[in-house]
């Protein structure tokens, strides 16, 4: 006996696969479950009991922030690879939320794709989850939808928000800057999130293929371009218990000196010293291969710079072991100047 198709399905959506994927992601999102959470996948609101953590609190304020991974999943579709990009989206939406200093407590994702491959969604909610994990965040829910005809088959794109919780009188903020204050970078894992438009048309427009061996990376191209975002939240909350932080710095599209002037004040400025760090061989690369000028490409890319923390002079030596204690490198990248303008001047010429 043969079965008719439901007209949704005719049409494209595959309730089914829908059930199907939920099934395949639960223990993921288990992974991420904190002791606040209120029941499990299915609801239609994801609940989170904040009542005795806030209590906790004098004054607490709720932050949140929401974002997605641009066209780097143009790389995970092209490679067929699909477990690492929910970690850019978490790295994208917690780091974002932090540099206030608040503490991510949840995250809801929203994957829409041309046709719903549980597998595939599956992987995406892995990521998302290791990412969670790695920001100390609950995955408190999410939506998948499918939308044939808007999207090719083997297309989705991911998106997702974030909420977290801070003092009010421990909130950062460039009212809290000095003149005098050094600036603490914190290495990226390599592009991050941003930037892949001008990335992608760079290595198509020279003809190279993602599965290409590039011996300045160790690997191909296609895993340098899928390198997941470092996820800083947990070393960031870590830095502020361990010595004074006035302000930090999500260095995401724009690059590194427009990110950092938004943290400044209009009475004071920055200095960023190329030759403090090494450039990392994804930007000389891409620079090179696309014949980009520096001011242009420091406009876009974070040229190996993922955060950065302002901090007293005296507190510098501190927040570099607490950040290389816990694995991430850093280093003192520049300096706040008794100057007006809140604008950040890059000196100097990388290593």
């Amino acid at each position: 006996m043969t079965t008719t198709p439901s007209a949704y399905a005719r049409a494209g959506v595959d309730i089914e696969a829908g059930d199907r994927a939920v099934d395949l992601i639960k223990t993921s999102v288990v992974r991420t479950r904190r002791p606040e959470v209120i029941g499990g996948l299915g609801g239609f609101a994801g609940l989170f009991d904040a009542g005795e953590l806030l209590r906790r609190y004098s004054h607490p304020v709720l932050a949140t922030s929401t974002d997605g991974v641009g066209t780097k999943v143009a790389i995970a579709q092209a490679m067929d690879v699909h477990t690492t990009i929910g970690r850019d989206l978490v790295g994208m939406l917690v780091d974002d939320l932090v540099v206030c200093g608040a503490e991510p407590l949840f995250v809801t994702d929203y994957i829409a794709c041309g046709q719903l491959v549980p597998e595939r969604v599956a992987d995406i909610v892995s990521g998302i989850a290791e990412g969670c994990v790695q920001a100390g965040a609950a995955l408190l829910g999410g939506e998948t939808a499918e939308h044939p005809g808007l999207l090719a088959p083997h297309e989705y794109d991911v998106a997702g928000a974030t909420t977290g919780v801070v003092e009010r009188d421990a909130m950062l903020g460039a009212e809290r800057v000095r003149p005098g204050d050094v600036l603490v970078a914190m290495a990226s894992s390599g592009l991050h999130s941003n930037g892949y438009s001008l990335v992608r048309k760079v290595v198509a427009d020279a003809g190279w293929a993602l599965d290409r061996d590039v011996p300045e990376f160790g690997r191909t191209l296609g895993e340098e371009l899928l390198e997941p975002t470092r996820i800083y939240a947990l070393d960031c909350l870590a830095l502020i218990e361990a010595c004074e932080v006035h302000v930090m710095s999500h260095v995401t599209g724009g690059g590194l000196a427009n990110n950092l002037a938004r943290v400044l004040p209009e009475k004071l400025s920055a200095t960023v010293d190329r030759g403090s760090w090494q450039l990392p061989p994804v930007f000389d690369l891409v620079q090179r291969l696309g014949d980009i000028s520096t001011p242009d490409i420091e406009a876009t890319l974070n040229m190996g710079v993922g955060m950065v923390a302002v901090v007293p002079e005296d507190a510098a030596a501190t927040a570099l072991a607490t950040l290389t204690g816990r694995g991430v490198p850093a280093w003192v990248c520049g300096r706040v100047e008794d100057t007006p303008g809140g604008t950040v001047e890059l000196v100097g010429e990388h290593r």
